[in-house]
């Protein structure tokens, strides 16, 4: 490397530690969390699972071929030992079994749309999650300074105390509560910055990362015009209610499953094979005989001691089950977005109600602090207008990481709180592409490999 390329080089460095370091917004909060989440991979393989179920479904109409070899030996009664060796391919299909396949296979793709939407549901929890570590950070943050700011407002009152006493202007006892009310604040900045670890810690465990400088949160996302409006949305989209529903199909299809095992399996059976054993044509001596057979089989289970019928009532009971899981989502989902459909109201109207505390607040501890110092206020009248106005600002900040947190959570009530929604600019899990690729059962080596290049692709995601 060329002096000029190095000093180029270092120069480069040197500015670009310079510049500041860009701040982290919401939305680089969520794509760290959606990237970093184990949760949000155990899911996908739980859907991969879920996948192959109906591979195995599909797979139970193809032919199952076998191979197997003996070996035997008997004694005669002259005390020969006859051996005996044989090797036989079997084949045998299900030919029609009166829908019971066909119902098997339609259950499982059920119960794939079921886990699809339950896949969402942890992409919207990470998203959540991540909201939560993010406004809990900034409103740390914020409490701590506000803690420091009160920390050098009460050193300085103290002093003014303290001089006012050199002077005989006020009593020890003054000094004494100014001393008391900068120790109980100097104990809040500490569990403020307790706090601030802790919500550094959260944010940690969410995004794999430590949190850096965060920007101020962005415009407050759109939201239905009317709660009733809000709980239709939550009612089409939520992944829950996705996910029951599926589930409840599901169930119907396994009730139809259970009444089919009562019907008939029509089957066919193909072999071939070659025994190798002694021939009494040959004189004793090991010969080779080869055979082969096809067949039909038509079986229907006529008794089985009420096992079917418990199945069937066994489906039956699942099923209602899983209709009264879809209704009870449903109202518990109604519920969560009429929850924070209230809190956005009742945190709105607090910040107001408390942006008029803190400007009385603020007035009435000036207009305190100069009677104060006129000698018609004790020192006691001035500390405790401090701390009202320290409470009142305190209470803004909770309040307004409130309405922030609330509105990301009624979009997650309404089932909107996604990577494709927030039009957070990532590439999303595909959950077709794996399904895709295993649907139809494939086997050869050609489709393993290409089973392999879809496992890669979804690895990169």
């Amino acid at each position: 490397m060329t002096p000029l390329a190095r000093f180029a080089g270092g120069a480069l460095l040197a500015l670009a530690a310079a510049l500041p370091a860009r701040a982290e917004s919401l939305a680089d909060t969520m794509v760290a969390a959606y990237r970093h989440s184990a949760l949000i991979e155990q899911n996908r393989a739980v859907l991969r699972a879920a996948d192959e179920d109906v591979a195995a479904s599909v797979a139970a109409l193809r032919p199952v071929v076998e191979w197997v070899a003996r070996q035997s030996a008997s004694r005669t009664e002259g005390g020969t030992t006859v051996r005996s060796t044989s090797l036989s391919l079997g084949a045998q299909l299900t030919l029609y079994d009166f829908g019971r396949s066909q119902l098997a296979i339609d259950g499982a793709k059920e119960q794939v749309l079921a886990t699809r939407q339950a896949l969402v549901g942890v992409e919207q929890d990470i998203l959540l999650a991540a909201t939560v570590a993010y406004f809990d950070v900034r409103e740390a943050i914020q409490q701590v300074g506000l803690q420091e700011n009160s920390v050098d407002v009460l050193s300085s009152e103290r002093q003014a105390a303290q001089d006012r006493f050199d002077v005989g202007e006020i009593t020890v006892t003054d000094v004494a509560l100014a001393e008391a009310q900068l120790a109980a604040t100097r104990a809040a900045l500490a569990a403020a910055n307790g706090q601030l670890e802790i919500a550094r810690e959260a944010y940690l465990a969410v995004t794999g990362r430590q949190p850096g400088r965060l920007d101020a949160p962005p415009p407050l996302p759109n939201l239905p015009a009317t709660l009733d409006e809000a709980r239709q949305i939550a009612q089409r989209t939520h992944p829950a209610i996705g996910q029951s529903q599926r589930q409840a199909a599901a169930a119907e299809i396994g009730v139809a499953a259970a009444a089919a095992e009562r019907n008939p399996t029509l089957s066919g059976t193909a072999s071939v094979g070659v025994t190798r054993a002694p021939e009494a044509s040959l004189g004793g001596r090991y010969g080779s005989r080869n055979s082969s057979s096809v067949g039909l089989e038509l079986s229907q289970t006529l008794y089985s001691g009420g096992r079917l019928s418990a199945a069937h009532r066994r489906a039956m009971a699942q099923r209602d089950q899983a209709r009264s899981a879809l209704l009870n989502t449903a109202r518990q989902i109604s519920q969560q977005v009429g929850e924070t459909w209230a809190n956005i109201a009742v945190a709105r109207a607090q910040i107001t109600a408390i942006n008029q505390q803190i400007s009385a607040a603020q007035q009435a501890y000036d207009g305190v602090r100069e009677e104060a110092l006129l000698g018609a206020r004790t020192t006691l009248d001035v500390l405790d207008a401090e701390q009202s106005l320290l409470e009142a600002r305190a209470d803004r900040i909770s309040a307004e990481s409130n309405l922030q947190l609330a509105h990301y959570q009624l979009l997650a009530a309404m089932g909107l709180l996604t990577v494709e929604n927030l039009q957070l600019g990532i590439p999303t899990y595909d959950p077709s592409q794996y399904y895709n690729a295993v649907r139809d059962a494939p086997a050869t080596s050609k489709q393993g490999e290409s089973l392999d290049r879809v496992l890669r692709a979804i690895g990169r995601n």
